[in-house]
């Protein structure tokens, strides 16, 4: 696409050389971002990916950069023991960093997505809370915990946390926020502009910002005057991601920089980030948006690319400051070029590219860097009310550490929920259709709902079904309906 903006880059003296056309076409940016009050190392880290941007890099990764992660080329969490102590040992040196960034706009959401109900009335943000306490508790060391916010979520968030004051740790904020960037206009690569709403000019970018922001909030500085050296991250939408004293101690005993949760790939995954090698021997991720079209058969090829990115990390923060100190604070990630509309909710607003990063790439940067297989159940993101009915079903529970896992009664495999979008996609929908709470789903492989159905009170649903609604109009299941095939309402 470089190449049809070219033709209406503003004409240059031809003297100047390729950087300094670049920096000429990057001084409105920087002036919009100065003042907007980015600091200096978000303007430089922008730079480098504008000027990708304008030298035409797309940020694709083909299949000729990469191999393949064969089974058993990474360590395995199910097959690693006698390193659980030293996983409780290193919690005195440990930092929970939850991205908390979302406001949960794709389900209708216009608050922090976090503040969402997930179980007995308790939202992520109550759980995720009660996790770090009771775990504290457990093993007597209050290790903190920080989230990492964006302008949107911010005050929401420590106002719903405010409840459990023994959360905070001395020395240590409960938060720092994530910067942004300028969207940037497809037509002539300028920076975007909106005045119906100013707002949409900027884009989060990417929770690769998160290096970038642990220096300019002096979050890092803090951390490590505290001794702290260890830092577990995950998405605050992901209750499957608590602390597990395997993965810590092998991360701790063997003195990794930097190690990536990965899970099996199954076909709900195959538009997911999977897990390669470079030609150079390093781990790296690629995202869907990096791959080129005629390869997207091939990188949903889930038994070539077997492992996907479950977006939790560790990170040795001592490693991560001696690589900060090497690059002048600044990382850059492999880029991703992301193009959407300026207004996300009008499809004939201009074109814009949102340049972004994923966190998980720094894979490819930190030497010695690793991943490692956990099980499935470390990765329960809601993305969509299926994941959320799924969650407030008897397909789980909600233990006495305030862990959400599968019912121990359940013998069945993943559980399959694909909802009709018309009238189930906000949450606000899901809600009103379920009056009395989920369905009984415990014994269920899929549900597929088809058209306005309105679930009443204690509905069973067993197997394999399909609920179908022909009508016009919505239609109502009986109390204490029992499910187990088909049904067609009309």
């Amino acid at each position: 696409m470089a190449e049809d903006h070219a033709l209406i880059y503003p004409v240059l003296p031809p003297h100047m050389s390729s950087q300094r056309q670049i920096e000429h076409r990057f001084r409105p940016f920087s002036a919009k971002m100065e003042e907007n009050g980015l600091a200096p190392l978000v303007i430089d880290a922008f730079r480098h990916y504008y000027g990708l941007l304008v030298r035409g890099e797309t940020g694709m990764i083909t299949s000729g950069d990469i191999n393949p992660v064969r089974e058993g080329e990474v360590a395995d969490v199910e097959k690693l023991t006698g390193l659980t102590e030293a996983g409780q040992k290193a919690l005195e040196k440990l930092v929970v960093i939850k991205l908390n960034g979302g406001l949960g706009t794709s389900m209708g959401l216009s608050r922090t997505k976090s503040l969402l109900e997930v179980r007995n009335g308790l939202s992520f943000l109550d759980i995720i809370s009660r996790q770090i306490l009771s775990c504290r508790r457990k093993h007597g060391v209050w290790f903190p915990l920080v989230f990492m916010n964006s302008f949107n979520t911010e005050s929401d968030t420590l106002e719903a946390i405010a409840p459990y004051d023994d959360l905070p740790t001395e020395g240590i904020p409960l938060s720092f926020l994530q910067h942004r960037f300028p969207k940037v206009f497809q037509d002539g690569l300028i920076p975007a502009a909106w005045p119906k709403d100013a707002d949409l000019e900027w884009n989060p970018p990417g929770h690769g910002d998160i290096y970038t922001a642990l220096v300019t909030s002096g979050m890092l500085e803090k951390l490590l005057d505290a001794g702290i050296h260890y830092a577990f991250i995950s998405n605050s939408d992901n209750l499957g991601a608590v602390i597990d004293e395997t993965i810590l101690g092998y991360f701790a005993e063997n003195a990794l920089p930097f190690v990536i949760e990965v899970a099996d790939r199954t076909e709900a995954d195959s538009k997911g980030g999977h897990l390669a090698r470079l030609k150079n021997g390093r781990l790296t991720l690629r995202e869907i948006a990096q791959c080129p079209e005629d390869e997207m058969e091939e990188f949903q090829d889930i038994r070539l690319y077997r492992y996907f990115n479950t977006n939790t990390l560790w990170v040795n923060l001592l490693a991560l400051k001696a690589l900060l100190d090497t690059r002048h604070n600044v990382i850059h990630l492999p880029m991703i070029r992301n193009p959407k509309t300026v207004d996300p909710k009008d499809d004939s607003s201009p074109p814009v590219y949102q340049l972004e990063t994923a966190m998980g790439s720094a894979i490819s940067v930190f030497d010695g860097a690793t991943a490692i297989r956990v099980p499935r159940t470390r990765f329960a993101p809601v993305k969509k009310c299926e994941d959320l009915l799924a969650l407030w079903s008897d397909c789980y529970v909600l233990t006495e550490d305030y862990d959400v896992i599968q019912n121990p009664g359940r013998s069945l495999g993943p559980l399959v929920i694909a909802l009709d979008s018309t009238y189930y996609k906000k949450i606000d929908q899901l809600k009103a259709r379920l009056p009395h709470g989920a369905p009984s789903l415990l014994d269920c492989l899929s549900l597929e709902v088809q058209g306005d159905v309105v679930f009443g009170k204690g509905v069973v649903v067993r197997g394999k079904v399909v609920i179908a609604n022909r009508s016009d109009s919505q239609r109502a299941i009986a109390d204490g309906t029992v499910i187990e095939k088909d049904l067609v309402l009309t």
